[in-house]
């Protein structure tokens, strides 16, 4: 028996054996022959009536074969659906594939131009003539809720939709209450901007009536369904093909304007078509994330029992409602409560439109910003109220006793939901443990060789396995080997090795008899959903358990039929199949000519919620306002570890990214509607040596009783609280200057900026006292 030999192991990734070969396969590699190169023709004005667009001199110029407008797309345009939760009140905020009659952000899709090199098509965009009526830009939801303007007219409002999470009823815990606080924070607008932009190959075979489209990833199978309904095509007639990609993070893989626009430019012209996305494309058009405001109330007990948790949150949606744009906003209003035991609960979120661009999930989505706004929260409370701050969270961490504890239900869509397992109280002592805090605390406030330390805390719940289901298909080739095909899609997480680990101990075969594990195309398996929501493992991974047992039941017949016997009497015996009790063994490799394969279909409705706690320890200069990171610790629970190096490779990734919106990166808007951060110069990234102290700790104390496998998903909780913690670990080492920081990021301008402004009203202070 193999059985868990594999799983647990820190394997080393099968992928890193291609990619440091240099034989990788990116879009941008591909070619064939005939290639055409797209450019796309992008709005330069915020919101208007596009009047007319005049393309003669553009085609004129040498190379340029075609240039695609709306007028060349059938009406009515295509609009791009809601691929998550989909609603009828969100119908009229749907995007077109190409803006028809109005533009509504900067980098909304004109035209696109076709020509024999990128640096042609390039070159005709100058050449189009654009004529746009403008009308009066609403750059932040302030300004929308006024509805003084309207993005879409027709509708009479700005507000997409509210949402609504509630559990309890928190009007009767105000009177009830000890104490009872209110605050405001806000998050600022950031994404994922991933190492390798977006792209997209389309091929058109017109004698068979296929397409091909090279560069799906996370969901192919959606957007297959999208993209031949839009252009009237059966389903089976596209195929969607994965290639290898450098960071997903949830903005790729969506389905854009691009997604269309190349795939009808390749049978529009009879010749394959490549667009690739270059940087400031990707800041100006890609998805956007994470820009939301809070007015959050909390009643508590002296004792710091939390009593009801209430507020308002107000959400910048950009100027479309794109396939999983309403994500963010439901996961703040349904986990502000993170892993708290809180009985009432009412949050509203309100999703405006504005013109910028649109939003969609972007790592932890919703959740980053909940976890920011309640972990501040915690901290302000439990220094009203005189409890040590870890104290205050112990006393309403949830046990293992109250699992499964209900959450907070959301309407509209009726969600509810439920934490699966665990004991929230273990990672925070684990994590206290891990970051010397009995000792290191002491630091807290003082000034050390010129810069003030502090210590922040916070902890946090990541949701996993969404549903509803995933598919799993296993073959044993003719050597005896056995392929891996899944629906499942890899995003740069180590799918192929964390797969095939679970596929060798579920087989019982060493890992070098799994030829490949074979992952997200749409010609691979009959059905599959793809890599979101840290799905992956649970979906992915219980699917291919449950087809090895059904290949195991295949082969065993298989062999029965080869010796004359019961299946019943077949073993597995080092390798090879025999027959009990004469010792005839047949190879897998005998019994592949009977066409041996089994496809099976996991099914879920429940998620797997892995929990933990994160630490910091920062030094902040008063002179600059400069943060740094002196240690960072997360110590996360993750049901059942299928590679512990993959996944602490995965959670130092996500903390990396969130310490770059705790602390630096901002996607910045003019009044009218004009991004001012739209290059790398502007856009402040983190880099390899901003955080040179970071340790991931992982544990498997309770596994999710939702899945065979006993995991929960693991690619986000490095992310969700990093915003709450470091903002924590700042006030706390500001203390002597009463700062208490509410918005993010906490750069070294703002930091600075209340630095100054906390130090004026002491002084205004101590000369009132004289």
């Amino acid at each position: 028996m193999r059985v868990n030999r594999y799983i647990g192991s820190s394997v080393e990734r099968l992928e890193d054996r291609r990619f440091l070969r240099g034989k990788g396969a990116y879009v941008a590699d591909l070619s064939c022959p005939g290639l055409l190169h797209a450019v796309i023709l992008r709005s330069s004005v915020a919101h208007g009536r596009l009047r007319s667009i005049d393309v003669a001199a553009a085609l004129a110029l040498p190379g340029v074969r075609a240039v695609i407008s709306a007028a060349e797309i059938s009406s009515p345009v295509p609009r791009i659906p809601i691929r998550l939760q989909p609603l009828p009140v969100l119908e009229p905020y749907h995007q077109p594939v190409i803006a028809e009659t109005k533009v509504r952000y900067v980098g909304e899709p004109i035209a696109v131009v076709l020509a024999d090199g990128a640096a042609i098509a390039e070159d005709a965009l100058d050449a189009i003539r654009v004529d746009i009526e403008r009308l009066p830009p609403m750059a932040d939801w302030r300004t929308a809720a006024k509805g003084e303007a309207l993005l879409f007219e027709e509708t009479g409002t700005n507000l997409a939709i509210k949402y609504t999470a509630a559990k309890g009823d928190p009007d009767q815990a105000w009177a009830r209450a000890d104490y009872v606080r209110r605050e405001r924070f806000a998050v600022q607008r950031h994404t994922a901007v991933m190492m390798e932009p977006r792209g997209v190959l389309a091929a058109w075979d017109a004698a068979h009536g296929r397409l091909t489209v090279s560069g799906a990833s996370k969901v192919p199978f959606f957007n297959r369904r999208i993209l031949a309904a839009q252009m009237g095509l059966a389903e089976d007639a596209v195929d969607m093909v994965e290639n290898d990609v450098g960071g997903g993070f949830g903005v790729r893989g969506e389905f854009y304007p691009e997604d269309f626009l190349i795939p009808f430019a390749a049978r529009f012209t009879g010749r394959p078509v490549k667009w690739i996305e270059d940087r400031r494309e990707h800041l100006t058009a890609a998805n956007h994330a994470r820009e939301a405001e809070c007015e959050l109330q909390i009643a508590c007990r002296y004792d710091g029992t939390i009593l009801a948790l209430a507020g308002d949150v107000h959400v910048d949606v950009g100027a479309y409602n794109r396939t999983n744009g309403m994500v963010g906003a439901r996961n703040i209003a349904q986990f502000l409560s993170g892993p708290y035991r809180i009985p009432e609960i009412r949050i509203e979120a309100s999703l405006l439109l504005t013109n910028k661009t649109p939003v969609g999930t972007y790592r932890g989505p919703g959740r980053f910003e909940a976890d920011f706004f309640r972990e501040r929260l915690l901290d302000i409370v439990a220094r009203d109220l005189g409890i040590d701050r870890v104290e205050f969270r112990r006393r309403n961490l949830l046990t293992a006793a109250e699992m499964p504890y209900s959450i907070a239900t959301i309407t509209p869509y009726e969600h509810k939901d439920a934490f699966d397992s665990g004991d929230y109280r273990l990672t925070l002592d684990r994590c206290l443990q891990e970051i010397g805090w009995a000792e290191n605390s002491k630091l807290q406030g003082k000034l050390v060789d010129g810069r003030y330390h502090g210590l922040g805390i916070g902890c946090f719940i990541e949701g996993s396995a969404a549903g509803p289901r995933e598919n799993a298909r296993l073959v044993l080739e003719p050597d005896g080997t056995f392929s891996v095909f899944v629906g499942s899609s890899a995003v740069g997480q180590g799918l192929e090795t964390a797969f095939a680990q679970i596929a060798a101990d579920a087989l019982e075969m060493p890992m070098d008899r799994i030829r490949g594990v074979f992952h997200g195309s749409t010609a691979f398996v009959r059905e599959g959903f793809g890599s979101f929501h840290s799905r992956a493992v649970v979906m992915g991974g219980s699917a291919i358990l449950l087809a090895a047992q059904s290949l195991r039941r295949a082969v065993r017949a298989a062999a029965a039929r080869h010796f004359g016997c019961e299946p019943r009497e077949v073993e597995l015996v080092e390798g090879r199949l025999a027959a009990a009790p004469d010792g005839r063994s047949v190879s897998f490799a005998e019994l592949a000519g009977d066409g041996i394969s089994t496809e099976e279909s996991f099914a879920n409705s429940r998620h797997a919620y892995s929990y933990g706690a994160h630490a910091a320890h920062v030094a902040v200069d008063p002179r600059t306002g400069d943060v740094e990171v002196v240690d960072y610790v997360a110590v996360e629970d993750v049901g059942r570890i299928i590679n512990p190096m993959l996944l602490k490779g995965q959670i130092v990734g996500a903390i990396v990214q969130g310490l770059g919106g705790a602390l630096s990166e901002h996607l910045v808007y003019d009044g009218e509607g004009q991004l001012l951060t739209g290059s790398l110069a502007d856009y402040l990234l983190p880099t390899a040596s901003d955080f040179p102290r970071i340790r991931a700790v992982v544990t498997e104390t309770y596994p999710s009783p939702i899945n065979p496998l006993g995991a929960k998903g693991a690619g986000e909780g490095g992310v969700v609280p990093v915003g709450g913690v470091i903002a924590n670990a700042v006030a706390s080492a500001l203390a002597p200057l009463n700062i208490q920081p509410h918005e993010l990021p906490l750069s070294p301008l703002r930091i600075w900026q209340l630095i100054e402004t906390a130090r004026a009203a002491q002084s205004r202070q101590t000369g009132r006292s004289r």
